[in-house]
C-alpha cells in the first residue's frame, strides 16, 4: 500500500485549497533522479515535480514534469505515496502524489525549465547529507516510502476527465 501521510508544520486557513502536485521517484543503480533548482532565491533539491495542469491526468502531469525538468522520459509503474504538507512560511498547502517508475531515455540536449540548474542522481545517503536543501519534507519521505516498498497500481488513480471517460467508452 502507498504511504498516505500529513507532514504539517502549521495549520492552513480553512479557505485554502491545497495545490495538487506530482513527483517522480526514479531509482537507478541505488541513486534517485533529483533536480537542483532555484526557488525564491535559494538552491534546493527536489524530485522532478510540479503542478497538475487543467485537463491533465496525474500520470500525464508527472511524465510532462519529468521531461521538462530533467530531459528524461519517465514510465510510471506505481503510486508510492500521497502527501499533504503546509509550507511553514506561507502556510500554503500542497497535496503531492508520488509515482515511482523507470527512466527510459534521456534527451541531453533538451532545454530544461526556467529555474532548473541541473538534473543529478543521488543516493539516499547523499540526499540525507543535504536534507536542509530539500525543497520540502515530502522529498525524503517519498524516497523512504519507496525504499520501504510502498506501492499501489497506477490504475488506482481514477481519471474522470472527459477525455479519459471518452477513451474508456471507446474501449467497451
Amino acid at each position: 500500500m502507498p504511504a498516505i501521510s500529513a507532514i504539517k508544520t502549521r495549520p492552513t486557513s480553512d479557505s485554502a485549497v491545497p495545490a495538487l502536485t506530482v513527483a517522480a521517484v526514479i531509482e537507478r543503480d541505488g541513486r534517485f533522479l533529483m533536480i537542483e533548482e532555484w526557488v525564491r532565491g535559494q538552491r534546493v533539491l527536489n524530485q522532478p515535480a510540479g503542478h497538475v495542469e487543467a485537463g491533465e491526468s496525474l500520470v500525464q502531469a508527472v511524465v510532462r514534469e519529468t521531461m521538462e525538468e530533467s530531459g528524461w522520459v519517465f514510465a510510471p509503474e506505481a503510486v508510492s505515496g500521497v502527501y499533504y504538507w503546509a509550507h511553514p512560511g506561507t502556510r500554503r498547502g500542497f497535496l503531492r502524489v508520488a509515482l515511482s517508475g523507470i527512466a527510459l531515455s534521456h534527451d541531453a540536449g533538451r532545454r530544461l525549465d526556467t529555474g532548473i540548474i541541473r538534473a543529478l542522481w543521488l543516493s539516499r545517503s547523499e540526499m540525507a547529507q543535504h536534507v536542509a536543501s530539500l525543497r520540502s519534507p515530502m522529498v525524503m519521505r517519498a524516497v523512504d516510502d519507496y525504499l520501504g516498498g510502498s506501492r499501489m497500481p497506477v490504475a488506482a488513480l481514477n481519471d474522470l476527465s472527459p477525455a479519459c471517460l471518452l477513451e474508456q467508452a471507446l474501449r467497451i
